[in-house]
């Protein structure tokens, strides 16, 4: 299934174009990164995805860093994150075996990664900064899709997400969403 990462690149360009500079050392829902820290990683995930779907991948995976957060953030993430659309845009970039964090990974599946990537982090950023977030439909059903059930421990891959955070069966697919990959949809900066 060929998924359209625009809509979703965009809407995380534009809580990106939200944060001011006095919220760069908050909190974010990712346990022990600031939101600079949290900037920093979409900035490399969005390059590293972007590479894959060029299938010139680049070694090991994002930093995530606040320290490492390029000056220019403000131009390079939305830059990045355009990039990162336009090339899954293109059928090649689905076929065959590609790379990304140092993972060899079929082409369908990176893209669902990254589209992850940024389904997930966008609303981190949203949250953490204050923001409204209107994550793709489209985009939630496909990274729900790759998420799966996690509600096994066994069946977990070690390391991708935090430990499940249970939502109400009733509750929106996105509070689902975020509940299997380790986040509280009522999480908020002050606790």
């Amino acid at each position: 299934m060929n998924v359209d990462l625009s809509p979703q690149t965009a809407e995380v360009a534009r809580v990106a174009a939200g944060v001011r500079d006095d919220q760069l050392t908050g909190p974010t829902p990712c346990p022990d990164m600031s939101v600079a820290a949290l900037l920093e990683h979409l900035v490399g995930l969005a390059f590293a995805f972007k590479m894959a779907a060029e299938k010139t991948p680049v070694d090991g995976p994002p930093q995530v860093d606040a320290a490492h957060l390029p000056a220019d953030w403000r131009t390079r993430l939305p830059e990045h994150l355009d990039a990162l659309a336009a090339a899954w845009k293109d059928p090649a970039a689905w076929e065959g075996m590609t790379a990304a964090g140092g993972v060899d990974l079929p082409g369908p599946v990176a893209a669902v990664v990254a589209l992850n990537e940024v389904t997930v982090h966008g609303w981190d950023l949203a949250v953490a900064t204050g923001q409204q977030y209107r994550p793709d439909q489209a985009a939630v059903e496909a990274c729900l899709e790759m998420v799966g059930d996690r509600s096994d421990p066994s069946q977990d891959p070690e390391g991708l997400f935090g430990p499940v955070v249970p939502v109400p069966d009733d509750a929106p697919r996105f509070d689902r969403l975020l509940g299997q990959t380790g986040r509280d949809p009522g999480w908020t900066p002050s606790g």
